[in-house]
């Protein structure tokens, strides 16, 4: 792919998407200065609000992609004026925000693309619409079991589970997340769920309260590319395909980054969308534009 440079940013809007349940989500629109030769909703991570992809987006639409970032309710501009009390699902942002989101860009004749981070790859398969994109590129999406993780990131992970993520909870009503500087805070049902299904290695596949999700996932076609640091303490390659797996044999393959390989020092479990990945970037952008493989 020929990456060209625009003299002046791409232009960017703020949009309101209004979810099934009429719950208005804060997004921005990136467009190129031409036609745009396909569209990317950026899917982002737990607790990481929009404004963190901007530097991803505004390269996509330079590009000639237009793309979309959003905040999840509960998360940045979509959040209320208080969390406490906020009541939510973790999978409401798969099943409502990132839905309607798909519903929003969906067009018939421009090709819609996704590009995940962590959760985004976890919601992928939960789409209802998920057909309606043509291609899914993901970084660091992982099973989220402490058992895939080295000792020393379990000891961590165990004590934010157990002592310090119920405290913060108990205190504030909601995930003070921000008084850890690990980003936004989180809404009380998002840390209730994340919290049980990390105790399965393959996390809500695992979950007995959840037959559905198998059906789900199994029904996904959409080519997908799962993409991983090795130094990515929180998503490693082995609890990727834990993960992973719950997608269909043949639909996705995954890569294990060397982040030398791409002349990075590191990239960890946030490295992906940091301004110095845009070789990260470029591979996403040539893998979406590959004809598909007979």
């Amino acid at each position: 792919m020929k990456v060209s440079v625009e003299t002046s940013p791409p232009d960017s809007t703020p949009i309101s998407i209004i979810t099934d349940d009429e719950y208005c989500i804060s997004a921005r629109l990136f467009k190129g200065h031409a036609a745009p030769r396909a569209r990317i909703i950026v899917a982002g991570a737990t607790g990481v609000p929009q404004t963190f992809y901007q530097a991803f987006a505004q390269f996509a639409a330079s590009q000639g992609y237009e793309t979309l970032t959003l905040d999840y309710r509960g998360i940045g501009l979509s959040k209320p004026k208080t969390l406490r009390g906020f009541k939510m699902n973790y999978l409401d942002w798969a099943n409502l925000d990132l839905a309607s989101a798909v519903e929003f860009m969906h067009s018939e004749s421009t090709p819609l693309y996704m590009v995940g981070h962590s959760f985004g790859g976890h919601a992928f398969g939960l789409l209802p619409n998920h057909h309606k994109v043509a291609k899914f590129y993901t970084f660091a999406t992982g099973a989220g079991w402490h058992g895939w993780m080295p000792q020393s990131e379990q000891i961590k992970v165990l004590l934010m589970w157990k002592f310090i993520g119920p405290l913060l909870v108990s205190w504030k009503g909601y995930l003070a997340w921000s008084k850890l500087g690990m980003g936004e805070d989180l809404p009380k049902g998002v840390f209730r769920d994340w919290k049980h299904w990390c105790q399965f290695p393959h996390y809500f596949f695992d979950d007995p309260a959840m037959p559905a999700v198998k059906d789900k996932f199994g029904s996904v076609k959409t080519p997908i590319m799962a993409a991983n640091a090795i130094d990515d303490l929180w998503a490693m390659p082995r609890s990727r395909d834990a993960f992973m797996s719950g997608y269909p044999k043949g639909t996705w393959q995954g890569i294990d980054i060397n982040p030398a390989d791409f002349g990075l020092k590191s990239i960890g479990h946030m490295g992906y969308f940091r301004r110095q990945a845009l070789p990260l970037w470029r591979h996403v952008l040539d893998w979406l534009e590959e004809a598909p493989k007979t």
